[in-house]
């Protein structure tokens, strides 16, 4: 057993006897037919902290030659499936954590020629008979060795993008990335040494950059943050197998959903794997993730403001869809030239969502929506977006006390502040200006827009998912009367698709006047049986 070749089992080992563990084994027979069928040559990339080195280390076990598993997948997923024994331990397996090893390497300039003397001393040990010269080029020796022995080799390299991200910073020079993308070239463009190739795993949080890098590694198969295919159930969490820990742990899997959950990738709903596990850890929901980046990510690039990008994020941050082309973006971290490739870089780091189907971007859950709120306090152009965001807090309170024009007066600025001209007067419009001047809201509610109730459809509904807080239903009218609005609420009885909620209710009935373009408000408190 070796650092580099053929490692050992135990990092997965150690992984899978944690209390808390969700097998992703399955994972194994899908790629085994992505490689066998389609490519051998197979790129994923998803956010930080969504579990990219677990998987490594679980196809390191289950590969490595170096180690016996059998036993450690015994009682797998993976290991039901009968494609799964074929390559149990059976490959000469190429492990590089390339950001361990960057930051391990104090001679930066030469780290790629440091980490391939390594591996060739580790392959001159491990075939002896092929007289290995450590000097020679690390794909002439695995050339050379299969040519020898028909031994075949799994390239598996986690975050293979840091020195992308490092030349990018102006951290390493030029001369070294070119002797990177000569590295990447040599190992996976080579067609003398494909049939060599079982398997070349790259993981990172950017997919292949499409410029550089394009014409190096345009053979590999991408599984993103924008499609993932397949492997799409191997992303994240699974709604089904959160739900499964929570219960196990018990543990409040509703709270889970509307703080971790809100990715989704072929209709696969996924939640962020490092965040549930730490709040059932700790029994606490709050912000973890967030603890392992930093909201100016955000702010750096959406503070470019191209042409749209103010009016889009505001109607993100007030809980609505937005379209986005995601085919422009080349993948780099420079060079942005459109609002959509800013909002695709972040798709792809997990600040934002993506549903493939309406070609829409939106922010997933509470905890990002945390990071997008700390991030807007730091942009100027969105002073007026945090003057309403930060009286959320009070308007909640004005409600409760029946304050009928302080939420007019909100929902005026609100409303004119979440859309342009062409748009004012949509219905969706009031409904964004509504979610936005009680965005202070969600930390104590679940809000619906438009859920079968009663006799009829409510426009907006607040539940409450903490004890001794009233309900609160929003019926919306245009150039009508608040009351017939509340009226509309008790005789439909709205109220009614609140099956599982009894205590108190505040109906409040909106009227918008596209004159004057200013709202008025009737509040009234229901008891609820």
């Amino acid at each position: 057993m070796c650092i580099y070749l053929n490692p050992g089992n135990e990092l997965f080992a150690q992984i899978s006897k944690n209390k808390i563990y969700v097998d992703k084994s399955g994972m194994i027979p899908a790629l085994i037919e992505v490689f066998e069928r389609w490519n051998q040559y197979v790129c994923v990339s998803r956010p930080r902290r969504f579990g990219k080195t677990v998987i490594g280390n679980m196809l390191c076990a289950y590969f490595s030659k170096g180690c016996n598993s059998k036993e450690l997948f015994k009682n797998s997923i993976g290991s039901k499936d009968p494609v799964f024994e074929k390559y149990l331990n059976k490959v000469n397996v190429i492990k590089i954590d390339l950001n361990a090893e960057y930051q391990n390497i104090e001679d930066k300039e030469n780290f790629i020629s440091i980490i391939c003397k390594r591996i060739n001393k580790e392959l001159a040990n491990e075939f002896p008979e092929c007289k290995i010269d450590i000097a020679d080029d690390l794909p002439y020796n695995l050339i050379y060795i299969y040519t020898q022995t028909k031994e075949k080799f799994a390239i598996i390299i986690d975050e293979y993008d840091i020195l992308v991200r490092e030349v990018v910073s102006g951290n390493i020079s030029d001369e070294l990335f070119n002797k990177y993308l000569a590295f990447l070239n040599g190992l996976f463009k080579n067609t003398t040494l494909q049939p060599a190739i079982t398997l070349a795993y790259l993981t990172g949080i950017l997919p292949i950059i499409r410029d550089k890098i394009q014409s190096k590694l345009n053979n590999f198969t991408e599984y993103t943050m924008l499609g993932s295919n397949g492997l799409a159930p191997y992303i994240g969490f699974t709604a089904e197998e959160t739900k499964a820990i929570c219960n196990k742990n018990n543990f409040n899997y509703e709270e889970c959903k509307r703080w971790y959950d809100g990715y989704k990738l072929e209709n696969v709903e996924l939640y962020n794997p490092l965040s549930v596990l730490e709040s059932i850890r700790n029994k606490k929901i709050q912000s973890y993730w967030g603890q392992t980046s930093t909201y100016e990510v955000i702010s750096d690039y959406i503070g470019m403001n191209f042409d749209g990008t103010k009016d889009e994020v505001i109607k993100m941050i007030s809980g609505d869809y937005i379209d986005v082309n995601v085919t422009s973006y080349k993948n780099t971290m420079t060079g942005f030239k459109t609002r959509d490739d800013v909002f695709t870089y972040l798709i792809h780091l997990g600040y934002l969502a993506y549903n493939s189907k309406k070609e829409q971007c939106y922010i997933p859950n509470r905890e990002v929506q945390g990071e997008w709120i700390n991030a807007l306090k730091i942009c100027a152009d969105y002073s007026t977006t945090n003057k309403i965001i930060e009286a959320s807090k009070q308007l909640l309170e004005e409600t409760f006390n029946g304050n009928e024009d302080a939420v007019a007066k909100s929902l005026d600025e609100s409303h004119i502040h979440v859309t342009s001209n062409r748009s004012y007067n949509n219905e969706d419009a009031l409904h964004c200006a509504i979610y936005l001047s009680y965005i202070y809201a969600l930390n104590k509610y679940n809000a619906y827009r438009e859920i079968p109730a009663g006799k009829g459809i409510a426009d907006m509904t607040y539940v409450p998912v903490l004890p001794d807080l009233p309900a609160l239903i929003f019926e919306l009218k245009h150039n009508g009367i608040a009351e017939t609005a509340l009226n509309q609420i008790k005789e439909k009885k709205y109220y009614d698709s609140l099956s599982n909620y009894s205590g108190n209710l505040i109906f409040i009935g909106i009227n918008y006047d596209e004159k004057t373009k200013t709202h008025t408000c009737k509040i009234e408190r229901f008891i609820k049986e």
